[in-house]
């Protein structure tokens, strides 16, 4: 399957916004009660298994309207929310796991969720379905990497990024599902192991509301059975439409005239969203989960510069604030009175180079790749840029490892990245030389309203010139839906999110097609071992597989890792209660339902 453009989860950090008032009890949403949070990323998709989609800015807002069968806490640890729904292992070998639903479990209209929606996400997410020749580059616009919702109608294409020519997580239930009498159960059997199998399901969009808006439905009633009945008769054309309908009905950039849109099935909904000022949530009233939000209304403001957002929270215009982390934020934050907390993210600052389908073609061939590497100053960047939020702060050297877990120094010992551990300009010169490519082109994508990209490019830019490269500027505003597109750069400079602590992370990344694959790399011998590594679950054998692997990246010139990000968040403890920071997405919003409002 050809692969058009894939957006990545972004690294940015959480700010809030806006103005909160009122005493909350613990239990119950305070009337009239309203907070702002700031964001540094506009949200634009509803629809966070696309990708398009997959992006923290929209993550962040899909988290707290919708429900799961799991959630991560700060500390950070998997906690089950069984208000929404349970789900038990029958068996190991074959793998099988059935999830039931209980009568808790809503959506924002007052209809249940049902195994309908728990069918969809899976033919959406698992891509059993999808067509193996379809290429949806000739649907995709270049400029930003959003499907036209014009694939053929007799084309079944889900935008998740499955491949089921190599299929994994939930692509490996390749039966279909065995849905119970009553339809609040679902029973899926994966045809290999899957280590993390916890974290392979869910429910996403609402089946009832893609019925009738892909299949022209009557009722909601009607739109869930239309739906399953399509997926259980493998009905091609209403498949087709279901996923024509997925892949891009929920991309909007303001509120939607159809308010069918925003139906969801979580604490809040979204209930006004004005473009690239702010988007709204108000608590939902037919929620009947164990996480019952306090304060009845989160704003959610754009504030693309740190230093703004800063501003902002001293302004009283925002309660919590969560910015890119610089010296220039924790001095400012230092000079107020307001709470602030400092950690470390799960997110990791790369460079990622275009194995394919680049602008200038020029990281197609690997002695100009490895010699963009060695151009990179990383130690430089960690220095001037890092080390004064955190005097620890170290380049890191492993693209699967995090600093300190077990596993990262013996991966670094033996990967290869030694050779990128300072700038070798002489070294680049030769291989630019070897290529036989004079003055080759680079254009870097990174986030134009990201001042710390912008230094770090500055940096990249005028060590590359002194070995012959000339690094052009490819930021833009809308970098993230610009990630995997086609001739639209060279290189790209952004950060990875974690959301989860599973092993098998690594496939979306580095598999060949994988949903997060946006540099076209394809190894077959990666792909053998990250199919390995999905069904181990011998912890010491997955340190090892999780090795080799990164030792083939570094040697196939994948790109640089170079930092773990500093975290900062800061909030108006006059203003804001129960406000605590998760190293994973969705970080600072994590809690939001146990955000409180309190009197000063």
């Amino acid at each position: 399957m050809k692969k058009s453009r894939i957006a990545a989860l972004v690294a940015v950090a959480a700010t809030a916004a806006l103005f909160l008032s009122g005493c909350a009890p613990q239990s119950e949403v305070v009337s009239g009660s309203n907070l702002s949070v700031a964001w540094n990323q506009p949200f634009y998709s509803y629809n966070g298994a696309t990708s398009y989609g997959n992006a923290t800015a929209n993550a962040n807002i899909i988290y707290a309207t919708g429900s799961a069968f799991n959630y991560y806490n700060d500390v950070p640890e998997l906690v089950k929310d069984t208000s929404f729904g349970t789900y038990e292992k029958i068996s190991d070998e074959p793998l099988v796991v059935k999830y039931t639903l209980p009568d808790t479990a809503k959506w924002s209209d007052g209809q249940p969720v049902t195994a309908a929606d728990l069918m969809l996400s899976w033919v959406a997410v698992g891509g059993v379905y999808n067509d193996t020749e379809f290429d949806p580059s000739e649907y995709t616009d270049p400029d930003t990497g959003e499907l036209d919702g014009k694939q053929p109608a007799d084309v079944v294409y889900f935008d998740s990024g499955a491949d089921p020519t190599n299929p994994s997580g939930l692509g490996l239930v390749t039966d279909l599902p065995e849905v119970s009498a009553d339809g609040k159960s679902v029973t899926l059997t994966y045809s290999s192991p899957y280590v993390d199998w916890e974290l392979a399901f869910g429910v996403g969009l609402p089946a009832h509301i893609i019925g009738k808006k892909a299949l022209d439905a009557g009722s909601n009633a009607d739109g869930a059975a239309a739906v399953l009945t399509a997926i259980q008769d493998k009905d091609t054309a209403a498949l087709a439409a279901i996923s024509n309908f997925w892949n891009t009905g929920y991309n909007f950039t303001e509120l939607p005239t159809d308010a069918e849109l925003l139906v969801a099935n979580g604490p809040y909904v979204i209930s006004d969203f004005v473009a690239d000022q702010y988007i709204t949530l108000t608590a939902n009233k037919n929620y009947a989960g164990a996480h019952k939000p306090k304060v009845e209304e989160i704003s959610v403001r754009f504030i693309t510069d740190p230093m703004a957002a800063v501003q902002a929270l001293q302004n009283g215009e925002v309660q919590i604030i969560s910015p890119q982390a610089t010296a220039d934020v924790a001095d400012a934050l230092n000079a107020l009175d307001v709470t602030t907390l400092f950690g470390d993210e799960g997110t990791y600052e790369h460079i990622d180079l275009q194995f394919a389908n680049g602008k200038s073609g020029t990281m197609d061939n690997p002695k100009l790749r490895e010699a963009f590497m060695k151009i990179i100053p990383r130690a430089d960047i960690v220095e001037k840029l890092i080390v004064p939020l955190n005097a620890n702060a170290q380049v890191r050297n492993s693209q699967l490892f995090l600093p300190g877990a077990a596993g990262y120094d013996e991966s670094v010992a033996n990967n290869g990245s030694a050779a990128y551990a300072e700038v070798d300009i002489e070294g680049a010169k030769a291989l630019i030389a070897e290529s036989g490519v004079t003055n080759p082109e680079v254009c870097m994508l990174f986030s134009s309203t990201n001042p710390r990209r912008a230094n770090e490019f500055a940096l990249i830019q005028q060590s590359g010139a002194l070995a012959g490269f000339n690094i052009t500027d490819c930021s833009s505003e809308d970098w993230g839906g610009l990630l995997g597109t086609p001739g639209a750069y060279d290189a790209s400079l952004f950060g990875w999110q974690s959301t989860s602590l599973g092993v098998t992370n690594s496939s979306p990344t580095f598999k060949t097609d994988g949903i997060n694959n946006l540099n076209y790399y394809s190894n077959p011998e990666v792909d053998a071992l990250l199919d390995e590594l999905d069904g181990e679950f011998d912890a010491a054998k997955q340190i090892t597989l999780q090795q080799e692997i990164d030792k083939l990246l570094w040697s196939d010139f994948y790109g640089v890792t170079v930092f773990q990000f500093p975290a900062v968040t800061a909030y108006d403890q006059n203003k804001i209660a129960n406000v605590s920071q998760s190293p994973l997405a969705p970080t600072v919003f994590w809690n939001i339902w146990e955000w409180a409002p309190v009197s000063k």
